[in-house]
């Protein structure tokens, strides 16, 4: 039987995964959070249709925790790989999450309990969690995990499982996997505004991310749904996007376009219409970049809603924490002009995976002067590596939207199908 191992379980390890699986192929797809879902599952909506994320994402990872041929590692990642194309031995290290996976059934009577709250990595910060949790009510598997870093062992959670599901110690597991082929779909991590001093993020509490307004615009986040501003909680009557940054900026070395942040903002400024047309909203933006199919027609739906575009991106943001001023010239017409907003949101930028570089050194493969992997042709072999066997797909190579991580997760998919039956 034939073996791959995918690394990454976001939209672009599900889909390579499943196209494998779909065709005779036993996959091992390795994931290191709590559950498969990856960036997309954070997401409200997605452009330029205004889908419902989870509604698109929910049923793959559902599909993959139920396939025959695909073995799910959450919490896990790659220790060692030995071996060669068409013959490559995998170390994998399974993480401990202080829970019996086969008694679990993800109730949460234990996280009703926990008094302990902490940071929710999944909310963007926006909301907390307790020190046993699930990262989301739809996480895939739907198991709870404990925090060892913030448990304070009242022992709580141990009294509330009627199953006995939860483990007081716990330690890692490893599996070794004989795999004909690895595709890398490691997925990407988001540039830190904080580099950027004079946006001021972190200091004035209503300037924040893409990602923390996408987790406040969710109806199944923290807020329920409602924008608020975190200084007073009130609704913000003026919105400001301020686009590109960590993208295409020479001064902090990314020259790069991150590719998703014009049309996430345009989405999400449609949105903030949609649910409040009193609001007013204004994008500031170096250029527009809709290149994709219907991409064009939602700028268009944007501008018909009365969202105001600013070709001009603010030095600064000044002012105080409850009067922030935004000073920005209008490259169109040189004018000058003095934004009061009540919420900034700042696009921030695709990164290279926080792993990349340990991965890279771990499979012996290359990644690029920008930290993402690199291709060994960026025109006959995008997913191709330096490493024969070894291929790459979605962010993990360069900034992507869905559409486009999905299309590149089948070619490596393919290609690694390829690999396999070869012999």
């Amino acid at each position: 039987m034939h073996e791959v191992v995918v690394i990454g379980g976001g939209v672009t390890g599900i889909q390579a995964s499943l196209d494998l699986a779909n065709h005779g192929i036993i996959v091992h797809l390795v994931e290191c959070q709590p559950s498969i879902g990856g960036h997309m599952s954070q997401l409200d909506k997605t452009f330029p249709t205004n889908d419902c994320s989870m509604c698109i994402l929910s049923p793959k990872m559902v599909d993959v925790i139920r396939h025959p041929n695909i073995r799910v590692y959450t919490l896990s990642e790659i220790e060692r790989v030995d071996g060669s194309e068409g013959d490559f031995r995998v170390i994998i290290r399974k993480n401990p999450r202080y829970i019996h996976e086969d008694q679990c059934n993800g109730c949460g009577d234990c996280i009703q309990v926990c008094p302990v709250e902490v940071y929710n990595e999944f909310d963007a910060g926006v909301g907390t969690r307790r020190a046993i949790y699930k990262p989301n009510q739809q996480s895939v598997p739907d198991l709870v995990v404990k925090d060892p870093v913030h448990c304070v062992e009242c022992g709580l959670c141990y009294d509330a499982c009627l199953l006995d599901a939860v483990k007081k110690k716990d330690e890692p597991a490893f599996f070794e996997v004989h795999a004909d082929s690895i595709i890398i779909a490691t997925g990407y991590s988001v540039f830190d505004p904080g580099v950027k001093k004079q946006l001021r993020y972190l200091e004035f509490p209503d300037v924040i991310t893409t990602l923390e307004l996408e987790r406040m615009m969710n109806a199944s986040g923290p807020t329920g749904g409602q924008i608020r501003r975190f200084s007073d909680g009130k609704k913000p009557k003026r919105v400001v996007f301020i686009q590109c940054v960590g993208s295409r900026d020479m001064s902090i070395n990314r020259p790069w376009c991150s590719c998703v942040c014009c049309m996430a903002s345009i989405k999400n400024a449609i949105l903030i219409k949609e649910k409040s047309p009193d609001t007013d909203v204004t994008i500031c933006y170096m250029d527009i970049r809709a290149y994709g199919k219907g991409y064009e027609e939602f700028l268009e739906r944007a501008e018909a809603a009365g969202i105001q575009f600013l070709r001009g991106i603010p030095g600064e943001v000044s002012g105080d924490k409850g009067n922030m001023s935004l000073i920005v010239e209008d490259s169109e017409t040189g004018e000058l002009k003095d934004l009061k907003p009540e919420l900034v949101v700042l696009a921030v930028g695709i990164s290279p995976s926080l792993q990349a570089g340990e991965i890279a050194e771990k499979l012996g493969i290359s990644r690029d002067t920008s930290g993402f992997f690199k291709s060994l042709d960026e025109k006959t072999g995008i997913v191709e590596t330096s490493r024969p066997g070894i291929y790459i797909a979605g962010t993990a190579v360069a900034p992507k939207d869905i559409p486009d991580c999905v299309a590149v997760a089948g070619a490596a998919a393919m290609r690694s199908f390829i690999r396999s039956i070869r012999d």
